[in-house]
């Protein structure tokens, strides 16, 4: 029972750094990367649907993304769908690829990116440290019903508190990662 607790608590908490490795994902840094557009929506003839799934999106240079849209009367939607983003890109058209250029970050955007990063990486400390208090109150009610003693649920709660403190530690190595990104020119 105690370790099939220990075992969820650490399959949830992997979980949210998995979900803040994608969050950092999103917040753009002065390189191309593809997985900048995953959060686009394309209008699909009537249909809201993922970029991914109207187009190939690759890497052409450091700071520019190719995009080769696989239904060719869909160009002008996905242009249109990536100028509306919140992301900031100017994309452009030439024939049947669209060139999206990444421009270049001041340091003012570098700061806010790196203020949006560090928000993201707190969210993701909250939702591991809600995870612990999830778990040690599930061995608190195992204790009160008599189930476990009071020795292994504080045993239990000690590795849990192990537990956390090795995926805050995980988040601090990702946060430090992404600002090294950000910061660099």
């Amino acid at each position: 029972m105690i370790n099939e607790i220990k075992q969820d608590a650490q399959e949830r908490m992997k979980k949210s750094v998995e979900a803040l490795e994608h969050a950092f994902a999103k917040i753009r840094t002065g390189r191309a990367h593809p997985a900048l557009l995953d959060s686009i929506i394309v209008s699909y003839y009537g249909a809201d649907t993922p970029l991914r799934q109207v187009a190939n999106v690759n890497v052409e240079d450091s700071r520019t993304l190719a995009l080769s849209v696989f239904d060719k009367g869909m160009i002008q939607a996905v242009e249109k769908a990536i100028m509306m983003s919140d992301l900031g890109l100017n994309p452009a058209t030439s024939g049947t690829t669209i060139r999206v250029p990444m421009p270049a970050l001041t340091e003012e955007t570098r700061k806010g990116y790196t203020k949006q990063a560090r928000a993201e990486a707190e969210n993701g400390r909250i939702a591991v440290r809600n995870i612990r208090r999830d778990a040690l109150s599930q061995l608190k009610d195992l204790q009160k019903e008599k189930e476990i003693s009071e020795d292994e649920e504080r045993r239990a709660a000690d590795d849990i508190q192990k537990l956390t403190d090795k995926f805050v530690a995980e988040i601090e190595k990702v946060l430090e990662v992404k600002e090294k990104d950000l910061m660099a020119i």
